[in-house]
């Protein structure tokens, strides 16, 4: 295929995106990247090929003229004197040695240039890169990697191994260095730092990389170590005026903690360290660590009295005419809230098919802001979604329909079928699925003890405008297996879930009463490694009256 015929294919590919397509948030959509950046090589081998062939003519032009330039200029009168001689030497300076200036001048990167610069506007962007970054951190936090096993690929599951290498670790504490984050500026430009010590080739200075890790290492009050980094940093280089002005600086903060009483003196310059390394700040997430535990499998409440509680049955959908022949297979997954996993609801070529007609219309995954109600994008759910309708494929409809026996619950007030894809890092941290309402003073102590504790008068009811309800229950599809990370997690009560391709797990968000279970808060762990695909039905309370009737108390 030529060059130009590959530029116009895959560029009519990347049309129906938008520039910054926000890649990093969907590991499917990076997909098409790989073919992309396939293109350009071959693109550049095209490139390379007509190079060495416009090198081979000059090559072979000038091993040509030096053979005939040493015999004339031995004897330039005696070579002269032959007139064909003559004549061929004005005409090689008149006419052919411009022709090898053509040749010289002969531009042959434009095919490449051209196709480069038309998919450029499709690349990555800034925002990408820095969320890749981040995705990485984020991979560092929660399942508890050092730098050194990140750099050098140790991951669980992969197929492919792949390293980081020194300019990429200095990439990592910039990105950390410039939204603020000390601490894995620290951790990254230490480990650069460290590769570049053991000599690893790359054109990053350490002059750099201690400039970046002595200013963030005081950034921890730390100001003996933040010296130590500065003179090491003078020794390379001596001209450093930031440096020689830092330096001077720490050392006249010392010389003032030194004359300050010594029990105030450790409050001040002691930075605070756990198990030989600064702690992690702590963030707006207050189960950050229960959530974080349970991504690692750890901390689960599983014990022997409620794995006594838990069963497998066949399930038929309340004796549905569909189901009783071939019902599904049930599994409990926790009793109370209740949440059961069913197997072999999706079949792979129905995932296939619902994966195909969703990648197209996939956009950054979006929550509903609780002061406003107004979606926006958020650091906290990095994925993309789409949206299927019944009349886009039969499949649809059918999954649809299959959701409804199952639950026994109505699809005809449901939401449209949600495909989420999640990307590097890709989570949704700890959140509810129903709409909290106002506060109920009234409500019962008794009853449901989180929700008088959550006081949300301030949040707007999601859901008014659609007018059917709140969101009775969850039916969430699994799509794919994860080979690393990507559990569903529920700090509240301590259950963990990991994704099984073809399976998908249910439960009610709401009491029979109509008031949320605030036990059901529940998060999508960050994808360690692998490319998580779910697809999930809300159903709504209206037309769900007499489907799920009320209960004799609130929390029923």
């Amino acid at each position: 295929m030529k060059p130009w015929l590959c530029l116009v294919f895959f560029t009519s590919a990347f049309l129906i995106w938008h520039a910054e397509a926000e890649f990093f948030t969907s590991i499917g959509q990076m997909t098409d990247l790989i073919y992309a950046e396939k293109d350009l090589v071959q693109s550049l081998k095209e490139y390379i090929r007509a190079e060495e062939t416009k090198l081979s003519q000059i090559k072979s032009w000038a091993e040509k003229m030096d053979v005939l330039t040493s015999k004339s200029t031995s004897d330039p009168e005696g070579y002269l004197a032959h007139p064909v001689n003559a004549y061929k030497l004005v005409k090689r300076l008149n006419t052919d040695w411009l022709e090898l200036e053509n040749l010289v001048l002969q531009d042959t990167t434009n095919g490449f240039i051209t196709n480069l610069t038309i998919q450029r506007q499709f690349f990555p962007t800034e925002e990408d890169e820095t969320g890749a970054a981040k995705a990485l951190m984020r991979l560092q936090d929660t399942y508890k990697l050092d730098p050194e096993t990140l750099s050098r690929g140790n991951l669980p599951g992969t197929k492919y191994r792949s390293s980081l290498t020194v300019s990429d670790c200095f990439g990592m504490g910039k990105t950390a260095y410039n939204d603020g984050d000390y601490y894995h500026t620290v951790l990254w430009m230490e480990q650069a730092l460290k590769q570049h010590d053991e000599g690893e080739d790359t054109t990053v200075s350490k002059v750099e990389i201690l400039d970046y890790l002595s200013y963030a290492v005081f950034q921890f009050g730390d100001l003996h170590r933040a010296m130590e980094l500065t003179r090491r940093l003078i020794s390379l280089d001596s001209t450093h005026e930031r440096a020689g002005s830092n330096l001077r600086y720490f050392e006249k903060l010392l010389e003032k903690e030194r004359e300050k009483p010594s029990n105030k003196t450790v409050a001040t310059t002691e930075p605070v360290v756990q198990s030989g390394a600064y702690e992690r700040p702590l963030d707006y997430l207050p189960e950050r660590d229960i959530y974080e535990a349970l991504c690692r499998g750890e901390g689960v409440k599983m014990t022997p009295q409620r794995q006594k509680r838990l069963f497998c049955r066949y399930h038929d959908g309340n004796r549905n005419p569909h189901l009783l022949i071939a019902p599904f297979k049930e599994e409990d997954e926790w009793d109370s809230p209740h949440i059961v996993r069913y197997y072999d609801v999706m079949s792979d070529e129905e995932i296939e098919k619902i994966k195909q007609l969703a990648k197209p219309k996939l956009a950054r995954a979006t929550v509903r802001d609780p002061k406003t109600g107004v979606l926006t994008v958020a650091s906290y759910r990095v994925s993309k979604s789409s949206w299927l309708e019944e009349d886009d494929d039969p499949v649809v409809a059918k999954v649809n329909q299959r959701m409804q026996q199952i639950t026994g619950l109505t699809v005809k007030t449901a939401e449209l079928l949600q495909v989420a894809n999640y990307g590097m890092g890709g989570q949704y941290e700890p959140h509810f699925d129903f709409s909290r309402r106002p506060f109920d003073s009234t409500l019962k102590s008794e009853g449901n003890r989180l929700a008088t504790f959550l006081n949300y008068k301030d949040e707007p009811d999601a859901f008014k405008r659609l007018g059917t309800g709140n969101r009775v229950a969850t039916f969430l599809n699994y799509m794919s297996d994860v080979e690393a990370g990507g559990a569903t997690v529920f700090p509240d009560f301590g259950a963990a879930i990991w994704p099984k391709k073809g399976t998908a797990v249910f439960w009610y968000n709401l009491f029979r009463s109509g008031e949320g279970d605030y036990r059901t808060r529940h998060a999508a762990c960050p994808v360690l490694v692998g490319c998580k695909w779910v697809s999930n039905k809300w159903f709504h309370e209206r037309g769900n009256e007499f489907l799920r009737p009320c209960g004799r108390t609130e929390v029923d």
